[in-house]
């Protein structure tokens, strides 16, 4: 079975028959867009486009809001393969800031405790980074798409962090004393340090996921109605945060405490959380660390130059 992947600007047949095998679309997820805000959007398209009400749309592995990179979306009877391209191998490019935590173990929640990290140095992180290689077991984020017994972890874990927010769960409420997912075997075949940046008593002016360096194009916004702005985040001249795209999604912004940070390149197998390998990275370093930016750069054969962003996509499904 050979399905059809489609270039920018190529002219899709408005009949799905013509399409025995389905169609592939590697598309390069937006910054604050949840996976499902994506499928919604080429689902509405395809629908229109292909004239089918009851056309499949599916993808092949989720990727986080704060998350960017290749995303797989099957349309029809690609959607019979979405297990296939989930199980290939991934490669990440991973930002990680040393010396904080965040409940959600990226930006998505603010700081919740800060640790010492004067020994989180570039030739710290380079000594420890073998110790991840090779087949492990790995605790899934509770803030993670993960089902246990039927519900999602990030259900359960929200509906903890509003108690605890409330105080319902008293004040020595710890988002990393909840972790009871079962562990998953994972293997990580390769790391590699790409940057480093020490502490600073200045906030940091480091954002190795800029706009100029991510993002091809500006991207519509996930509400159908809505006009086509730039979906990344990028810190402004203030050091601040500068939000567009999706509102609900909370960016914290920790630039503004002069951390340490590393960017590593990390090719692993299927169900390898990143925000958690940040988790143990921090642990192994004696300190607490997350995510400051996320980038899926490849999924099997499917690599990001190669990936068409949301507004390349729904111009292929234009009616």
């Amino acid at each position: 079975m050979s399905f059809f992947q489609p270039a920018s600007g190529t002219v899709l047949s408005h009949d799905i028959a013509d399409y025995p095998d389905g169609i592939v679309l590697p598309i390069d997820k937006p910054y604050r867009w949840t996976s499902a805000d994506v499928i919604r959007k080429v689902k509405f398209a395809a629908f229109r486009h292909f004239r089918k009400k009851n056309l499949k749309v599916g993808h092949a592995g989720t990727l986080d809001p704060l998350a960017t990179g290749v995303l797989l979306v099957c349309l029809g009877p690609a959607c019979k393969r979405a297990q296939e391209f989930q199980d290939h191998d991934k490669e990440y490019v991973a930002g990680i800031r040393f010396g904080a935590t965040t409940p959600s173990y990226d930006l998505e929640k603010e700081v919740d405790r800060t640790f010492p990290h004067d020994q989180v140095t570039e030739e710290a992180v380079r000594a420890v980074l073998p110790s991840f290689l090779g087949p492990q077991e790995q605790v899934a984020p509770l803030f993670s798409a993960k089902s246990v017994d039927g519900v999602r972890a990030y259900e359960m874990a929200r509906k903890l962090y509003r108690n605890a927010q409330k105080g319902v769960l008293g004040p020595d409420f710890d988002a990393a004393a909840l972790e009871t997912l079962h562990r998953s075997r994972i293997t990580i075949s390769e790391l590699e340090l790409l940057d480093f940046v020490e502490a600073s008593a200045e906030p940091s002016r480091t954002n190795f996921f800029s706009p100029e360096k991510r993002s091809k194009k500006s991207c519509p916004t996930p509400d159908a109605d809505a006009a086509c702005t730039q979906t990344v985040i990028s810190s402004n001249a203030a050091g601040g945060v500068e939000k567009s795209a999706s509102s609900r999604i909370n960016v914290a912004d920790t630039s503004s405490l002069g951390l340490p940070e590393a960017k590593i390149r990390i090719a692993c197998s299927k169900g390898t959380y990143i925000r958690a390998f940040a988790r143990d990275l921090g642990e192994a370093l004696g300190t607490g660390a997350h995510l400051s930016g996320l980038v899926r750069t490849k999924t099997g054969a499917f690599r990001l130059e190669d990936a068409l962003s949301l507004e390349e996509a729904l111009a292929l499904l234009a009616d």
